[in-house]
């Protein structure tokens, strides 16, 4: 599910390593890649999130689990130092089942 998208004039691709090096401040266990797309997981114990440009041509923050402690987080994080749009509702994934 999508829950919050970033609202940056730079293309996602400029913007992935600095990111990447701000959340690494606050989160231990981060994976990212940009290839093509960009792409960033953040581990928590058993949860996951995601931020990544795979269904927008901005950052999505994105998370499948029913825990959503670590999106709120993450969310909060990002808000201290970007613009973001948060949905009311978290919006489906093409991929999800509704």
């Amino acid at each position: 599910m999508i829950f919050a998208e970033l609202q940056c004039e730079q293309n996602y691709s400029e913007m992935h390593f600095e990111l990447v090096e701000y959340l690494k401040i606050k989160f231990s266990d981060i994976q990212h890649g940009l290839q093509g797309d960009s792409w960033i997981w953040i581990f928590e114990g058993d949860e996951k999130v995601a931020i990544d440009s795979f269904s927008s041509m901005k950052h999505q923050i994105k998370s499948e689990s029913p825990n959503r402690d670590l999106v709120e987080q993450v969310i909060a994080t990002l808000s201290e130092r970007y613009k973001l749009a948060r949905y009311d509702k978290p919006e489906f994934e093409p991929h999800e089942d509704i």
